[in-house]
C-alpha cells in the first residue's frame, strides 16, 4: 500500500502553485524540552495551509468533462482556501459549502479567490451532506478534503519534502488530524522510505475521531465534535484515510483546549507566527509527547499545517494559555471574614505572583475567594495547595475545572438566597448571528431562569451557563427536555466551583 502512494507523492504536480516551505528551528521550545524541536511551515503556504497541495493534485488528475461540470467541496475552511485558488489557476468555476460556524476570515478568502460560498449547517457533516445534495442535482464534480486517493497523495509532499529537507537524525514526525488526509499521505511516504521514523498522529480530545477508529478497529461516528480547533473538527476519520493510518501511524495523541492554546504561544515565542488552533495540534502533542516519555536528544518535527484565525479569537487563546503551560494555578479559598485576612493570605502566597483575585462579601463568618496564581509547572501548583492546606487555609484546586474558568471567574459574588433550589447546565453552541438569541428561544418559557452567563469565544463557538430554578427531583424532567433541544450541555449542578461561588 505505501509503495502505491510513494508514487503518487513522487508524480504530484503542484510546485507550480503550492510552494515548498521550510522547515524551521524552534530553539526556545528545543531548549525548554531538551531536544531538537523543529517545526514544518505549512502556514507559509499561499493560503496559509497546507490544503492548496491536495486540491491542486486532485483537479491536476481531473478529466476536462470533469473540469467543464464545475467543482463543489465541504469545508471549514482550509480545503475550501486550498480548492478556491486552485480551481482560479486552473480557470474552472468552484462552489464551496462552508459551515455556519467557519471563521470569517476563511469565508473571506475563499470568496477572495473567486469561489461562490455557500453556508450551511453547524458543522463539517452537515456542509457535506448539502454539498453532495447539490452534487446530485446539479452534477458538479466533487472534490473530498481528505479521503481521496490524489487528495491524499498531494497531502504526502509535505512528508516528501520533510525526509529531503533532514536527511540526518529524525525520530518523530507530528501531524494533526482532522480527516486524515495530511497524517496518511505523510506516513505512507515516510514510512516507505524511512520505516524507522515515528508518525504520531494527534487529535483534539473533543474530536479525536481516529483514536476512536483505532480503538473500534474501523471508522466510528463521534455522537458529538468540539468545535474550538474548527480546521479538525471532523466526527468521523475517512475510509481510505483510516486504512493508511491503522497501519502506519505509530501512536495517537490527544491534547486540550489549553494545551493548543499553549503550543499557539509557543509556536508564536520561536516563530512570531499565530496558528490556528489546529495548525499548533502538532506542537501541542509533541510537547505532550517529551512529558509522558521524558525522551531527550531527539529530533521531533510539528507540523505547523495553518494560520487561518480570525484575531478576536486570539482574547480566549490567551486567556486560557497559561493554564495550558501549568503555569496557572486557580485556586478556591476560605479566608476568616476580618480585617486583615487578604494580606495574610498574600503572605502566605510567598513570592508568587497572583494574576487574578475576585472576591465579594456574602458572610460575616467567612469569605471565599476566587484567585489565579501564577506557578512553574504542576508540581509547584501541587506544592502550593499543600502549603496553604498546612497554614490552614481550606483549597480548592478549580485548575482543571471548565466551568470555572470559563464562567465562575466572571461571576465572583453571584449568589443569591431567594433562588431556592437550582439545576445548573454548561452549553456549548456553534456561533453564528443570532445564536444566543435562538438559543433562549429554544429554552422557551417553560422553565425559569435563575442565572445566565453567556461569553463569546471567537467566532466559533459560545459558550453558556444557566440555572434553572427546579429541585433535584424535577433535574430529570430538565435534561429530558434539554436533550429535546439537542444542544451539547453538561450537568454541573454538583460541580465544586459553583458550590463554592454561586450555590444559594
Amino acid at each position: 500500500m505505501p509503495q502505491k502512494y510513494v508514487k503518487k507523492i513522487l508524480d504530484a504536480r503542484i510546485y507550480d502553485l503550492a510552494i515548498e516551505t521550510p522547515v524551521d528551528a524552534a530553539p526556545l521550545l528545543s531548549k525548554r524540552l531538551n531536544n531538537t524541536i523543529l517545526l514544518k511551515r505549512e502556514d507559509l503556504q499561499p493560503v496559509f495551509s497546507f490544503k492548496l497541495r491536495g486540491a491542486y493534485n486532485k483537479l491536476r488528475q481531473l478529466s476536462k468533462v470533469e473540469l467543464a461540470k464545475g467543482v463543489i467541496a465541504a469545508s471549514a475552511g482550509n480545503h475550501a482556501q486550498g480548492l478556491a485558488l486552485a480551481a482560479q489557476k486552473m480557470g474552472i468555476n468552484a462552489t464551496i459549502v462552508m459551515p455556519k460556524t467557519t471563521p470569517l476570515i476563511k469565508v473571506d478568502a475563499v470568496r477572495g479567490w473567486g469561489a461562490k460560498v455557500i453556508l450551511f449547517g453547524d458543522n463539517y457533516n452537515a456542509a457535506a451532506d448539502h454539498a453532495n445534495q447539490l452534487v446530485a442535482e446539479q452534477g458538479l464534480t466533487y472534490i473530498h478534503p481528505f479521503d481521496d486517493p490524489d487528495i491524499i497523495a498531494g497531502q504526502g509532499t509535505v512528508g516528501m519534502e520533510i525526509l529531503r529537507q533532514l536527511p540526518g537524525d529524525l525520530d518523530v514526525i507530528f501531524v494533526a488530524v482532522g480527516g486524515g488526509g495530511l497524517c496518511a499521505g505523510i506516513a505512507a511516504y515516510v514510512k516507505y522510505v524511512r520505516p524507522g521514523v515515528k508518525v504520531i498522529a494527534v487529535e483534539s480530545d473533543d474530536a479525536a475521531c481516529l483514536d476512536a477508529a483505532m480503538k473500534a478497529g474501523r471508522p466510528v461516528k463521534l455522537k458529538e465534535v468540539g468545535i474550538f480547533a474548527d480546521g479538525t473538527a471532523v466526527a468521523q476519520v475517512g475510509t481510505e484515510t483510516f486504512r493508511i493510518l491503522k497501519d502506519l501511524v505509530d501512536e495517537v495523541i490527544t491534547v486540550t483546549t489549553d494545551e493548543i492554546c499553549a503550543a499557539i504561544k509557543d509556536v508564536y515565542n520561536d516563530t512570531r507566527a499565530i496558528c490556528e488552533p489546529s495548525g499548533a495540534m502538532g506542537a501541542a502533542g509533541l510537547k505532550k509527547y517529551v512529558e509522558q516519555s521524558g525522551v531527550q536528544g531527539q529530533t521531533l518535527v510539528a507540523v505547523q499545517c495553518g494560520a487561518n484565525i480570525d484575531f478576536d479569537r486570539l482574547r480566549y487563546i490567551s486567556e486560557r494559555t497559561e493554564i495550558g503551560e501549568k503555569r496557572e494555578a486557580i485556586l478556591a479559598v476560605t479566608l476568616d471574614e476580618k480585617p486583615g485576612s487578604f494580606r495574610n493570605f498574600c503572605k502566605a502566597i510567598g513570592r508568587r505572583t497572583i494574576s487574578e483575585f475576585n472576591y465579594r462579601y456574602s458572610d460575616s463568618q467567612q469569605a471565599q475567594i476566587y484567585v489565579g496564581v501564577k506557578v512553574s509547572d504542576d508540581g509547584d501548583r501541587f506544592d502550593l495547595v499543600n502549603e496553604l492546606v498546612g497554614k490552614g487555609y481550606p483549597v480548592s484546586d478549580l485548575t482543571d475545572s471548565e466551568i470555572a474558568k470559563s464562567h465562575i471567574r466572571h461571576m465572583v459574588g453571584g449568589r443569591s438566597p431567594q433562588v431556592g433550589e437550582e439545576q445548573v447546565f454548561r452549553f456549548e453552541f456553534p456561533e453564528r448571528p443570532s445564536a444566543l438569541a435562538n438559543f433562549l428561544i429554544e429554552l422557551g418559557s417553560g422553565l425559569n431562569i435563575s442565572m445566565f452567563h453567556y461569553r463569546n469565544h471567537g467566532s466559533a463557538f459560545g459558550k453558556v451557563l444557566v440555572g434553572f430554578q427546579a429541585s433535584e427531583q424535577d433535574g430529570l424532567e430538565v435534561k429530558r427536555f434539554l436533550d429535546e433541544l439537542g444542544y451539547r450541555y453538561e450537568d454541573e449542578t454538583h460541580n465544586e466551583a459553583y458550590q463554592i461561588f454561586l450555590s444559594s
